[in-house]
């Protein structure tokens, strides 16, 4: 999946902090800014498949399904 999301990150001590105001919930951590970055970037990954999974069970048998791509 191609897409950019916002990236908000702070200094908490010794960790970088960061959440995606787009996605309630995504969250990332770590002790250098690359890896809370990355941190948070797999949480966006969780949450967008979990969100799908979630959704897929309940469609209409008749419902056409299509990809598309953003940005």
């Amino acid at each position: 999946m191609t897409n950019q999301f916002t990236a908000i990150i702070e200094r908490d001590g010794e960790w970088f902090i960061a959440y995606c105001p787009e996605l309630p919930g995504a969250n990332g951590q770590g002790r250098t800014k690359e890896e809370c970055l990355e941190s948070l970037g797999e949480a966006i990954i969780l949450i967008l498949e979990d969100r799908r999974q979630d959704v897929l069970p309940g469609l209409p048998d008749d419902a056409i399904q299509e990809i598309i791509t953003v940005g």
